[in-house]
C-alpha cells in the first residue's frame, strides 16, 4: 500500500500552489522611501524625535502672540496644503499605507521642501491625534503662526518712508476671507492686516491657502482690543476708515485714502460693531449699481485697497 501511495504521489495533476506569492515576491516594491521614513535609519530617529518635541512643546508668546499648532487631515487636503506652500513641520504617514498617487505626490512635495519631518505612525496613533477623523493615512502638522504687534505695521511703513496702509477686520470669522484680505493687501502695497484676539479668524491652513503664499511677506497682527488699537493709531496720525453699507461718505469722494489710513472691514452679516464704528473717523460706503446689499470682507477690502493704491501712485 505504501508503494502504491508513493507511485500516486509522483503523478502529475493539481498541486497546492503559492497563491501568487512567489510572483509577487519577484515584483518591485516601488521607489526607496526617504531616509526619514526608513525604520532604524539615523534620519528616521532624528525626525521622530523632532516631531515629538514639536507636539509637546508649549505655545510661546511673542509681541503679537502665537497661535496653536494645527493638523491638516486627509490625502487631498494634505496634498493641496503642501502644493500651496502652507508652512508645515511634520508629515505623519500611516504604516503600511496604500501608496496611491496622492500619497506619492504629498511625499515628494514634503521631501522637496527639505524642512519637513517625515514620521511613520500606526493608524491607532493617527486616529488619536485627529480625534477619529478620516485622515486616510496622511496628517500634516502646521506650526503656530507668529503674529505681529499692531505697532510693528506702523514701524514697517515708517522704515519704508511710506504712509501706513493697514486693514483691520472686525468680526470676520472665515479664515478664507482673512486669506483673501492678506492677498489684496500684498497686491496693493498694504503694510499688514490686524485681527482681534477673540471672535475672529486666525491664520489657519485655510487662510494660508487663500492668501496664495502672500502671508509669508504680509504680516498679520493680533490686537487684544481692536477699539483701543484703532484709538492708538489715531493718536499716531492715522485716519480710521470704516466700511459700512449706510456710510455717510462714498468711496470715490473720500480724500483721506491718499494719506495714512487703516481700513476697517466688518462682517458680511453684522457689519462694524458699535464701538468700532464710533471710533472711525469716516464711515464709507461702496457704490453698488447692481443692487447687491453687501460684499464679503475679501472683496470689499480689495476694492478700497485698489482705490488707495491708485491715489498713492
Amino acid at each position: 500500500m505504501a508503494a502504491n501511495n508513493r507511485r500516486m504521489s509522483g503523478k502529475k495533476g493539481a498541486q497546492v500552489g503559492s497563491g501568487g506569492q512567489r510572483r509577487k515576491g519577484l515584483e518591485g516594491r516601488g521607489p526607496t522611501p526617504p531616509a526619514e521614513m526608513r525604520k532604524g535609519h539615523k534620519k528616521n530617529r532624528v525626525a521622530n524625535a523632532k516631531a515629538k518635541q514639536a507636539v509637546r512643546r508649549p505655545t510661546m508668546r511673542g509681541r503679537g502672540g502665537r497661535s496653536t499648532s494645527e493638523l491638516v487631515v486627509g490625502r487631498n487636503p494634505v496634498y493641496e496644503a503642501l502644493r500651496e506652500g502652507v508652512p508645515a513641520n511634520t508629515l505623519y504617514v500611516q504604516q503600511f499605507i496604500d501608496n496611491d498617487e496622492r500619497v506619492r505626490e504629498a511625499l515628494q512635495l514634503a521631501t522637496e521642501r527639505g524642512n519637513i519631518n517625515l514620521m511613520e505612525a500606526p493608524r491607532a496613533e493617527l486616529d488619536r491625534m485627529t480625534n477619529g477623523l478620516n485622515h486616510q493615512g496622511l496628517v500634516l502638522q502646521v506650526p503656530p503662526y507668529e503674529y505681529a504687534h499692531p505697532d510693528d505695521l506702523l514701524a514697517a511703513a515708517a522704515d519704508n518712508g511710506e504712509d501706513p496702509l493697514v486693514v483691520a477686520l472686525d468680526g470676520v470669522t472665515d479664515p478664507r476671507n482673512l486669506g483673501a484680505v492678506v492677498r489684496s493687501a500684498s497686491a496693493f502695497g498694504g503694510h499688514g492686516v490686524i485681527v482681534p484676539e477673540r471672535r475672529s479668524a486666525g491664520m489657519t491652513a485655510g487662510a494660508w491657502k487663500t492668501s496664495a503664499g502672500t502671508a509669508a511677506r504680509t504680516p498679520v497682527a493680533r490686537a487684544t482690543n481692536l477699539t483701543r488699537t484703532l484709538e492708538s493709531y489715531k493718536k499716531d496720525g492715522v485716519t480710521v476708515i470704516g466700511l459700512a453699507a449706510d456710510g455717510e461718505v462714498e468711496l470715490g469722494d473720500l480724500t483721506a485714502l491718499g494719506g495714512p489710513v487703516v481700513i476697517v472691514v466688518g462682517s458680511e452679516g453684522k457689519g462694524l460693531s458699535r464701538l468700532v464704528g464710533e471710533t472711525c473717523d469716516h464711515r464709507v460706503r461702496i457704490a453698488m449699481p447692481g443692487g447687491a446689499e453687501s460684499l464679503n470682507a475679501g472683496v470689499a477690502a480689495g476694492i478700497v485697497l485698489h482705490e488707495a493704491a491708485r491715489r498713492r501712485a
